[in-house]
């Protein structure tokens, strides 16, 4: 079984490239410099806090380094296909709920680099999967737990 690519625009995929060799650079002799200085305090390694919290450390380190590399083995970038009369991957869309006065900006991304406190939302999210493929002027409902959401398409850019 092939595992499903990962999408990530340009952008995404330098911002996780740049992690992952701060980790294998920067984190990963930081931490070996703490664990090293916490064996030299000497006594019993396992009543040794600091020794203790260096192992977490190195170990979440490499957990994440693990998650990058595997992200990065299978990514595909998202490229604009200049297509814009429908939703699709790397674009910005503008929606208007429904009785709101302001509308609101999401850019439509890979799940790996989707914040929605940024307005980067996945296109695997309820309101990524309303709006991929549909037009401006469509009205599309996302299903919230306070219930029922309607957006019409504004803009596609």
């Amino acid at each position: 079984m092939t595992e499903q690519p990962t999408y990530l625009t340009a952008a995404g995929l330098k911002e996780l490239e740049e992690r992952l060799e701060y980790l294998r650079t920067v984190r990963r002799a930081e931490v070996a410099e703490r664990l090293r200085l916490a064996m030299e305090e000497g006594g019993e390694l396992v009543e040794n806090a600091e020794y203790e919290d260096a192992k977490n450390e190195q170990a979440f380190v490499e957990g994440e380094i693990m998650r990058l590399e595997r992200i990065l083995s299978n990514v595909e970038v998202i490229e604009s296909d200049g297509r814009k009369d429908i939703v699709g991957l790397g674009d910005r869309v503008t929606v208007q709920e429904i009785g709101a006065t302001k509308p609101e900006v999401y850019y439509m991304v890979g799940a790996a680099e989707a914040n929605p406190l940024e307005g980067r939302i996945s296109y695997k999210s309820p309101l990524g999967q309303a709006l991929m493929g549909k037009k401006v002027g469509e009205k599309v409902t996302v299903k919230a737990p306070d219930g029922e959401i309607v957006f019409e398409i504004k803009a596609i850019e």
